[in-house]
């Protein structure tokens, strides 16, 4: 007897570890495509960047407005537009700080910060519009860096730049968090004051280690969470680098996803492109303000947003890959001014939806 209990007892619990993820109920929710009106001469490319003030103006930063440099072209525009969608301006025309637009962020006294991927730079503006602080440097136009020899190690990260950057987020002290990025896969602490602080991470998947750290946010006690998109997870530090925790997205999608862009899956619900196009892969995270947090996560295939509790309980899902209205292609920044609005970047589609949850 005690013979067979044992065995019934590995049984169980070997089907516990093989057990498929349960499945999280789909939140329902209204959307918007022309939300924003954009004069008649102006548009949008890719929309890499979106954030909201406290005054709910929307910032969008757009891969587009090519113009001829030096290195080649430039495709980074930022605009602004009131709480309904009106245009109001552009701010940063010709920047020597815009090469390739990642993401945009609104701090807590609406400082307006870009994360540049090709200048490898982030940009602070006043509220005004007017660069009041930049982080790192970008190659000199005069001379092109010489091409690396094949083979060659990555080199080593720098103290006070950056190698294709991705974003940036920031405690209640105000010190900075920036995920950095395809290159480094490291996170940067620099204070308000801007003088860098420490960093923390290094390629790999090991506790701690990251791989192209995509997206990062913090919650309101400074704990920083980071999209370790290629770990296909999320990691959680204290605002000192030190471990807290991790967690992954694990949520079954019933029938054949739809691959916008790339290989076919080899089964459903995973993509060729490794941990990067898998399901659950963070491409974008943002984290509400008020005294009920949660995580906002997109992947891009399935192409979903999930809502997710700070400990890593996923709570529903919204939406999936495609080109309609209420689907997504790429999302690439998520701004979560409250918890049932979110503003949503999407590359493929080139274009912002507005969400409105009824959870």
């Amino acid at each position: 007897m005690r013979r067979f209990q044992a065995v019934l007892l590995a049984a169980l619990a070997l089907a516990a570890t093989n057990a498929p993820a349960q499945p999280v109920p789909a939140i329902r929710f209204d959307a918007s495509i022309d939300f924003l009106k954009l004069p008649a001469n102006l548009y949008l490319g890719e929309v890499a960047g979106v954030a909201v003030n406290s005054k709910g103006h929307v910032f969008v930063y757009s891969r587009t407005g090519e113009r001829s440099t030096v290195h080649g072209a430039t495709a980074a525009q930022l605009f602004e537009f009131r709480p309904d969608g009106a245009f109001i301006r552009e701010i940063g025309k010709d920047l020597y700080g815009f090469a390739f637009a990642h993401t945009v962020r609104i701090d807590r006294e609406d400082n307006i910060w870009v994360t540049d991927e090709g200048t490898n730079m982030i940009i602070k503006f006043n509220p005004a519009g007017r660069v009041t602080m930049v982080l790192g440097r970008r190659e000199e136009a005069a001379e092109p860096a010489a091409p690396r020899p094949a083979n060659a190690p990555t080199p080593a990260p720098g103290w006070g730049s950056f190698n294709r950057p991705t974003d940036v987020a920031w405690d209640p002290q105000g010190n900075v968090f920036i995920s950095d990025g395809y290159a480094n896969s490291r996170v940067v602490k620099v204070d308000k004051n801007g003088r860098w602080v420490k960093t923390w991470g290094e390629r790999g998947s090991g506790q701690g280690q990251l791989n192209t750290p995509h997206s990062i946010a913090a919650d309101a006690k400074g704990n920083i969470y980071v999209a370790d998109r290629g770990n296909r997870r999320i990691q959680v530090f204290d605002s000192d680098g030190g471990f807290l925790r991790q967690f992954t997205i694990d949520v079954p999608f019933a029938g054949e996803p739809n691959i916008m862009l790339g290989s076919m899956p080899a089964a459903a619900g995973t993509a060729g492109g490794g941990a990067t196009m898998a399901s659950g892969a963070p491409w974008a995270i943002c984290i509400n303000p008020g005294a009920n947090q949660f995580l906002y996560v997109a992947d891009a295939v399935p192409g979903r947003i999930y809502k997710v509790t700070l400990d890593g309980k996923v709570l529903g899902t919204i939406g999936e890959a495609g080109k309609q209205l209420k689907q997504f292609g790429w999302i690439h920044e998520i701004s979560c001014p409250s918890e049932n609005s979110l503003y949503v970047a999407e590359l493929l589609n080139w274009r912002m939806q507005k969400l409105t949850l009824h959870p």
